[in-house]
């Protein structure tokens, strides 16, 4: 897997906190850095195996256009994004 998948849904199949939603915010070797913007934070992401996660290769405008124009991107833009996916 690469970089390219930074900014994508994913959801947790394994642990706790399986069938969670969360944004890939990194990805270094066999983990993944995952971030909901509420409990794991961008300042604090939560490192996950790559083979514990289900990657939907899906991203969210608004945090792709922030992201490319070199923007910051905060918790609120990953709570929001996560929200719309879901549906809620």
């Amino acid at each position: 897997m690469s970089k390219e998948l930074a900014g994508c849904f994913a959801i947790s199949l394994a642990g706790h906190d399986k069938g969670t939603v969360y944004i890939i915010v990194d990805i270094d070797g066999e983990y993944a850095f995952l971030s909901d913007g509420r409990i794991r934070g961008l300042e604090n992401p939560k490192k996950k195996k790559l083979r514990h996660i289900q990657v939907i290769k899906r991203k969210d405008e608004t945090i792709q256009l922030k992201s490319n124009a070199g923007w910051k991107i905060i918790n609120e833009d990953i709570k929001h994004a996560i929200k719309v996916y879901i549906g809620g």
